[in-house]
């Protein structure tokens, strides 16, 4: 592993801390938390359709001693924000993750997401041993379980906090979006937070991945149409009245692919490294295979880092699909971009990717070394865009070892083996202590 270029800040806990520290951390308890994961996976929640889900925290945060406040956006949906004050001395800190899963757990994810509907995709839960499976089990409903654990145990501890902890759940924070519930997606539900009350000082969120990201990227939808005539099977090739769109858009393909590989080591940077993948082509009608399509689409997503505005994104792909038709003047295509979000960075210097990076240092025994680069977008990228120095911190993923057979390939995000998460846990509490024991003027506030 690489140095980090940037050494952790050392902060020494005082005698009070490292004794609540201990304290809290005794209390983290791996059976709770799977407990909670399982009855939180149970809950069918994709993006758009949180509410119950969110209700559902809400009344387990009633019952540890966070202060819950609703936050509906439709009859449907909610974001839930728990709080517990301290003596008013602190920061406020937000403990953070979303609540709605990528697909929608029924029979149009199918076979788009694979053969068929394993464990880690089914819209429940299911437990053996140690793992827990269902939908979104391990993103997000592992975080939320996660932190609501975290959230629990210093509350049990009963610490002398000067700061406020708040521990937020939001819907849309996956990047998708869906017309039929309101557009959900693409972190709308965190805007919606932060618009409405939720205001801290810094903020955690829990991803995958066992680092410390002081930034996350941004991402750029584009769909690209290549033209021709509607035509029929019947017709020989080489009449100029039949121009097929289907064959062109193999050549458009292969040149994108070489783009995106291209695009992605030109633009990054910092900790970032703005993949771009081909994510479908659409064209034509099943039920009418003897009527080739006028159009068939393709369409993308490609990171952004934080020092690339999508606006520069969609300028250098403007100038790729300009040299295509110079190269490629028998193809007729045209594109456009229908989806953006900017990406989000926090100073590395900042107080809580520094208290985080301690954290991870406690846990691991050793220095905070030059993270693997990172192309996963989350709502981080929007608190830290909306001006909330934010945290990025995880646990290795994916699991390994599964004793239930899983699909291949990103799945359901739903198949947990509770004990990986445990050290992330001692890592954000480690953080909790170190920043809601402390007075502001420490923080840099």
């Amino acid at each position: 592993m690489e140095p980090n270029p940037i050494p952790t800040t050392a902060m020494p806990f005082t005698p009070e801390m490292e004794a609540a520290y201990a304290k809290a951390r005794a209390r983290l308890d791996a059976g709770r938390l799977k407990q909670l994961l399982f009855d939180i996976t149970d809950i069918h929640s994709p993006t758009g359709a949180t509410r119950k889900v969110a209700e559902f925290v809400a009344g387990r945060m009633k019952d540890v001693g966070l202060k819950p406040t609703l936050d509906p956006m439709t009859e449907i949906s909610s974001n839930v924000l728990g709080e517990k004050r301290g003596s008013g001395e602190g920061a406020t800190l937000l403990l953070y993750a979303p609540i709605d899963t990528h697909l929608e757990g029924d029979e149009s994810d199918f076979p788009w997401a694979g053969p068929e509907q394993y464990a880690d995709l089914k819209p429940h839960a299911t437990m053996v041993g140690d793992w827990v499976y269902g939908l979104g089990s391990s993103n997000p409903k592992a975080m939320v379980a996660g932190l609501m654990e975290v959230a629990t145990a210093l509350i049990e501890a009963d610490l002398p906090l000067k700061g406020t902890l708040n521990v937020g759940f939001a819907d849309g924070g996956m990047p998708v979006t869906i017309p039929a519930r309101n557009n959900a997606g693409m972190s709308h539900g965190v805007h919606h937070l932060l618009n409405r009350g939720m205001a801290p000082d810094f903020a955690i969120i829990m991803k995958p991945w066992n680092w410390v990201y002081h930034e996350e990227p941004g991402m750029g939808w584009f769909k690209i149409g290549v033209k021709g005539t509607l035509g029929y099977a019947g017709v020989p090739r080489g009449l100029d009245a039949f121009r097929s769109s289907v064959v062109p858009a193999a050549t458009v393909i292969l040149e994108l692919e070489k783009w995106l590989i291209d695009y992605a080591e030109r633009n990054k940077s910092g900790d970032i490294y703005p993949h771009g993948w081909i994510a479908g082509v659409r064209g034509g009608w099943v039920e009418r295979p003897a009527f080739p399509s006028a159009v068939t689409e393709i369409f993308f997503d490609v990171r952004i880092s934080p020092r690339t505005t999508p606006g520069e994104v969609k300028a250098q792909f403007e100038a790729f699909m300009t040299d295509l038709k110079r190269r490629f003047p028998e193809i007729d295509c045209d594109w456009e971009m229908y989806g953006s979000a900017p990406g989000g960075t926090t100073d590395p210097d900042n107080w809580i990717i520094q208290s985080a990076r301690r954290g991870w240092e406690h846990i691991e025994g050793k220095p905070y070394p030059k993270p693997e680069p990172l192309g996963g977008q989350t709502d981080g990228a929007a608190l830290r865009r909306l001006g909330v120095p934010t945290a990025r911190m995880g646990w290795p993923w994916p699991a390994e070892g599964s004793p239930e057979p899983i699909a291949e390939g990103l799945g359901g995000m739903g198949a947990t083996y509770v004990p990986d998460l445990m050290p992330c846990l001692e890592k954000i509490l480690y953080a909790c202590i170190d920043t809601l024991m402390r007075p502001r003027t420490e923080l840099g506030l």
